[in-house]
């Protein structure tokens, strides 16, 4: 299989560069903002975004302004779709239907789901630099 097809890609402005950080803003639009009746239709968005690539191999050679594309694999990305919406929505479900069953309070049933949420954000919160040297993003520069 061809490695490129195996990419997420995305063009970008470089941010800031501090230590091993660079921190990259990237353009993302959903799969309908590159239509021709984009204008039109209140379906079409893209936002900025900033993404943080660690490395010291990218903070000696790049500065604000510079023009990079940023890779991470489909692997990468399958995981970080997993954990950010995945698992908080079987967990939400999960709990809003276990709470509403035993107790037959939707209401309670809805704000215990969302409680149950917290401890899960939580725990991302404390493993985020163990995440972060697992999911990793690369830079690659247009005229490097």
């Amino acid at each position: 299989m061809n490695n490129m097809a195996e990419k997420i890609r995305h063009s970008g402005i470089v941010d800031s560069v501090s230590g091993d950080c660079v921190k990259v803003r990237i353009l993302q639009t959903s799969a309908c903002a590159s239509c021709k009746v984009a204008g039109y239709c209140n379906a079409s968005e893209s936002k900025e975004k900033i993404v943080d690539v660690y490395g010291r191999e990218y903070a000696g050679r790049l500065r604000v302004g510079d023009s990079v594309v940023v890779t991470a694999s489909r692997e990468v990305a399958m995981s970080a779709l997993a954990i950010g919406f995945g698992v908080p929505f079987v967990i939400l479900v999960v709990v809003l239907f276990a709470v509403a069953w035993l107790t037959s309070d939707e209401t309670l049933g809805a704000l215990v789901a969302i409680a149950a949420l917290a401890p899960y954000y939580l725990a991302l919160y404390l493993l985020r630099d163990k995440m972060r040297s697992r999911m990793t993003f690369s830079i690659e520069a247009d005229e490097f």
